[in-house]
């Protein structure tokens, strides 16, 4: 089965970045003609991603190039398109070790990658930081904000860092990417219901019968809400989430809304 297509005012962070394919993009732009919700949206992630772009720069940890350099490594790239003699595309036959000429290189069928959906994520969350930017920028300063940011950083760039999405049963896409070997996960949102000033969202961590507050959730802007981080994840934890009252709660009051098991 094929997977289903994105819906087209959740892409919006990666139409403001330049992330779409041409397909997508036309696709997005046909919405955008008649969705002013997006184009307020748009307008609101280019003028933060600018700011995040003035930004001092800083030289990424030897890690994170090392494991890029990895992954470019053994990751398989597209021949050149040529034609034929008749003008149509020539069909290209994979190359593997001498002798199997034309044969796909069984390697590449057998390990699926979590790399494209970590992309997908890092596009993901960084759009929603810069919507938070925009919203925050003079309450807090972005130095401020390092250790949140270097928190997140850590997690999306580990080896061992997975992605998992779910729908809130109340409307809604949670996206959360978990790294066992930093013990934490990122938590981001995006299309929850508003709700009343005196309720918030608030996680919990799940385990063994026991349920601990694992964060309240920012007021959502432009749709998005997030990036939370949790530590102390375990595998086989769950994630749960609740309405709770705006100063949080110490066990949820209210019925699960969503529940990922990590």
């Amino acid at each position: 089965m094929r997977p289903s297509r994105p819906q087209p005012h959740t892409i919006a962070g990666a139409y403001a970045m330049d992330a779409l394919d041409e397909r997508d993009r036309a696709r997005f732009e046909r919405h955008l003609a008649r969705c002013q919700e997006c184009g307020q949206e748009i307008i609101g992630l280019r003028e933060a991603t600018a700011r995040l772009a003035a930004a001092a720069a800083r030289r990424p940890a030897a890690a994170v190039k090392e494991r890029l350099l990895a992954e470019t490594a053994c990751t398989r790239q597209l021949p050149p398109v040529t034609t034929t003699a008749d003008g149509h595309p020539a069909r290209h036959g994979v190359t593997g070790p001498a002798g199997s000429r034309g044969r796909p290189d069984r390697r590449w069928l057998r390990e699926p990658r979590l790399v494209p959906a970590l992309a997908l994520a890092g596009i993901f969350f960084i759009a929603i930081a810069a919507v938070w930017l925009t919203g925050n920028a003079r309450e807090s300063p972005l130095a401020r904000e390092a250790p949140h940011s270097q928190a997140i950083a850590a997690v999306l760039t580990a080896p061992d860092a997975t992605v998992i999405s779910a729908l809130v049963r109340t409307g809604g896409t949670a996206t959360v990417v978990m790294s066992p070997r930093e013990r934490m996960l990122v938590f981001a949102a995006d299309g929850l219901r508003a709700l009343p000033a005196s309720r918030c969202y608030e996680l919990w961590l799940l385990s063994r019968g026991s349920d601990r507050p694992a964060g309240l959730l920012p007021m959502p802007r432009h749709g998005m809400t997030g990036p939370v981080t949790a530590p102390g994840v375990e595998p086989g934890d769950r994630l749960g989430l609740t309405v709770e009252p705006v100063t949080g709660s110490r066990h949820p009051t209210s019925v699960m809304i969503m529940i990922i098991t990590l």
